[in-house]
């Protein structure tokens, strides 16, 4: 529950209110694995504290990365500190993603807006152990082009022979020669076999709700359909019922669930 002391290494702008912070530990003790899918708790001295994704591979030694939104006092506070500066983090916290679930098999990602965050980590690690994953798939959709994310690492994943993404955009702009259109009229342009392939979906929850529907029309499998979930997960471990769904809590039974354990939710 004590936060350990980060530096903000670097940030980079991903949107005009979008930012992805490069943090590593002051001291080297506070260092700790996670799984791609979990959180970490970040805090801004005087702010307050906020949960957020790790957007970053678990095999990267250069530290952790969140890609983080404004949208209130803290991501305000956070969004005026530089590289240099300092904030508190612990954690990490949820169950994250199944990695060796997903050896051999072709991979799915669905994203809308903000939530290819929470799947990048994912995919970097895929990336990392290329090998030991068949095809991989990435369908991503924002509202405007200037709402994609990580627009240059989209630009890199798509030269790549053993990589497939797709983009939409809701309403296009002068530049924008692309798809237009929500996240699932990608799914005509690609061609996956559910049988052998596990789906990640992650963004709004309307986008996540038409998407699995989609997903179960073409053969997807309840327990093949993987998703993420969104509460105020503010103490990270279970006590603070903020993040309660029924019988749930996010923080310690998700954020990541499969879609046969969502429909069983009792919201």
């Amino acid at each position: 529950m004590v936060p350990s002391i980060a530096t903000i290494l670097g940030r980079r702008e991903e949107t005009p209110d979008t930012m992805t912070y490069q943090l590593s530990w002051r001291e080297e003790r506070d260092r700790f694995a996670f799984r791609p899918g979990q959180f970490f708790e970040l805090s801004v001295f005087g702010a307050g504290e906020a949960p957020f994704c790790l957007a970053s591979s678990p095999h990267r030694e250069d530290g952790i990365e969140a890609t983080v939104r404004r949208c209130g006092r803290v991501t305000d506070a956070l969004a005026a500190l530089l590289p240099g500066d300092e904030v508190g983090i612990r954690g990490p916290f949820g169950n994250g993603f199944d990695v060796d679930a997903a050896r051999g098999q072709d991979l799915l990602f669905v994203a809308g807006g903000i939530g290819l965050p929470p799947l990048r980590g994912l995919i970097l690690n895929v990336l990392d152990e290329r090998d030991a994953f068949g095809h991989v798939t990435v369908l991503y959709g924002a509202r405007t082009p200037r709402d994609l994310v990580y627009k240059d690492e989209l630009e890199e994943w798509g030269a790549r022979a053993d990589m497939t993404v797709r983009l939409t955009v809701d309403c296009g702009d002068a530049d924008w020669s692309g798809c237009v259109g929500l996240v699932p009229v990608l799914f005509d342009q690609v061609e996956v076999k559910p049988q052998t392939t596990l789906a990640y979906v992650c963004g709004p929850p309307i986008m996540i709700r038409f998407v699995i529907q989609d997903l179960l029309k073409r053969g997807f499998a309840e327990d093949r359909i993987i998703s993420t979930l969104e509460r105020m997960m503010q103490c990270g471990v279970g006590k603070c019922n903020h993040c309660c769904v029924g019988h749930r809590y996010l923080c310690r039974d998700g954020p990541v669930f499969n879609y046969r354990e969502i429909r069983e939710m009792w919201e």
